[in-house]
């Protein structure tokens, strides 16, 4: 064989080998773009299908009648190649009150948050560590000597009254409950310490999105985590409360910014009761008198595969009254592993940008409007560039309210 026909052989290789990965790049591209699973509004089977229309990509040709509550339709690229199953649900409309008011956020945990362990300097002048390789950051102690802790003081307590015996922890461990025995050490100052750092509360403010018909509210579109350890936090308890933005700390690139507030912390500016810390926000329960003087108004829910590039806008309140600013929606992933950041914003109405320079901390669960309807909440704000961040599709918030959990 000539050296040209192995030049042309090796070329032919070469075009039938990038063809195929081209190929097979583009299926699966093609793949992603379609969502794994879909809320539609009863009676909307059929428009949903119209969004989705495409030359190459059909459909099986039948779909269950309504009142079916969920089915699975078939994807195929040229009614040949199988592209996937695309689970979807039958839901009633639903409408619920977008907020965008800032609240404050009281939280206890369940037990007492473990953030590290440390040396002590015992009573003879020696460097102890009698939690060293025991307990781990992000443990809570739920127990001591079988009996159940509420809160920090009251571990504090028990320990100085063990009288220097050994005590058995009760710690919760990625939803594991074990067993710890420890000794305490008598410090300089003569008082009982096992040479761990805890805390058992957590405080701040965020942006209430939304209430529901029956009073159940959610609010930031992520949950909290504890600073120190990064986990999200195991709550016992809460309360939301009435909150008044103090100052505003613009945001920078490199530097985030941030809504100062004050938050009195008296029963009177109770406003509702937190039942849950979540992956996708906090939830609980409105007090209904309180929720009269909330800044709510009704408006239909809109679906993910609802959603479209281009205009959008959020409400929020920066300066204590809340105000309805454009933001324009860049990036939408249907199906994100982290449902946190399943879309992209960037504030494009200059009175915003001119008051916060954009999305700052204190804004997480500003509610996100396009086409008439609630579509998501503001999550994240992106620390290079704080005129954007990522949002939440309001159909994963909604889906905590029906946790059996609440």
């Amino acid at each position: 064989m000539s050296r040209k026909s192995k030049y042309r052989k090796l070329l032919w290789m070469l075009v039938l080998i990038c063809t195929a990965l081209f190929a097979y790049m583009g299926y699966y591209e093609v793949r992603d773009l379609l969502p794994d699973q879909v809320s539609i509004v009863e009676g909307d089977e059929k428009d949903f299908l119209k969004q989705l229309e495409k030359p190459w990509l059909q459909f099986n040709d039948a779909i269950p009648a309504s009142g079916q509550e969920s089915f699975t339709l078939q994807c195929s690229l040229f009614g040949a190649i199988p592209l996937k199953q695309i689970k979807v649900q039958v839901v009633e409309p639903t409408d619920i009150y977008v907020s965008g008011a800032t609240v404050g956020v009281y939280m206890e945990t369940q037990g007492v948050l473990i953030i590290d362990s440390g040396e002590i300097t015992g009573e003879d002048g020696l460097r102890y560590e009698p939690a060293r390789n025991l307990v781990q950051p992000g443990d809570y102690i739920v127990a001591m000597n079988q009996e159940r802790v509420g809160n920090k003081r009251e571990l504090i307590h028990r320990i100085q009254t063990c009288q220097g015996n050994s005590v058995e922890l009760s710690l919760l461990r990625r939803g594991e409950e074990i067993q710890m025995a420890m000794d305490p050490i008598v410090d300089e100052e003569g008082d009982y310490k096992l040479g761990i750092w805890v805390r058992d509360n957590t405080q701040g403010i965020g942006t209430l999105t939304y209430m529901d018909q029956e009073g159940n509210f959610g609010a930031l579109g992520h949950g909290i985590s504890d600073v120190d350890t990064g986990e999200l936090m195991q709550i016992r308890n809460g309360d939301l409360y009435r909150a008044q933005v103090m100052g505003i700390h613009k945001g920078t690139k490199g530097s985030p910014g941030e809504l100062s507030g004050l938050i009195r912390y008296d029963r009177s500016n109770i406003i509702g009761s937190i039942a849950k810390n979540g992956e996708n926000g906090i939830y609980g329960k409105l007090d209904p008198a309180c929720a009269q003087n909330l800044t709510l108004q009704p408006m239909e829910v809109g679906y993910k595969q609802e959603m479209k590039l281009g205009p959008a806008s959020i409400l929020c309140s920066v300066d204590g009254k809340v105000e309805e600013y454009q933001v324009e929606i860049s990036n939408i992933d249907l199906n994100h592993p982290d449902t946190n950041k399943s879309f992209v914003l960037k504030v494009t109405d200059q009175r915003l940008l001119e008051k916060t320079g954009g999305i700052v901390q204190g804004m997480s669960g500003s509610p996100v409007l396009q086409n008439g309807k609630v579509v998501g909440a503001v999550t994240h704000v992106f620390v290079q560039d704080s005129t954007g961040g990522y949002g939440i599709f309001i159909e994963n918030m909604l889906k905590n309210n029906r946790d059996p959990a609440m």
